[in-house]
């Protein structure tokens, strides 16, 4: 399935794409009172791109460059713009990693000038 015909309601989505961004995660507490991680993306095929969440383990699973895959997804609607998720009975898989986030590099280098300084 491509991008640009995902609508909000689809359900059972499957998407192959290339997460562009993602922001820093952030907690999040639920209507039961559960503190959750969540952070949000965006995915990018050849016809378009469209906004993810992603919770709990999915955050650390992918990063900037990565192909995933998307099995059992659903689109939904927050704020006027269509948003993809996995939700509890979906499925997210890294295909390829790609070169990583920019904020990831910037991290080691930080890690390797504080070891220097030791």
């Amino acid at each position: 399935m491509n991008i640009s015909d995902l609508k909000a309601g689809a359900s059972n989505v499957d998407v192959e794409a290339v997460v562009t961004e993602k922001d820093e995660p952030r907690e999040v507490t639920t209507k039961y009172g559960k503190k959750l991680n969540v952070c949000n993306a965006m995915l990018q095929d050849d016809t378009g791109s469209i906004a993810i969440s992603l919770w709990g383990d999915n955050i650390d699973l992918v990063s900037v460059g990565d192909k995933v895959k998307i099995t059992n997804g659903y689109v939904s609607e927050f704020r006027g713009t269509p948003q993809l998720s996995t939700g509890k009975f979906g499925k997210i898989e890294v295909l390829s990693k790609g070169s990583g986030s920019p904020s990831a590099s910037s991290e080691s280098e930080e890690e390797s000038e504080s070891e220097e300084e030791m």
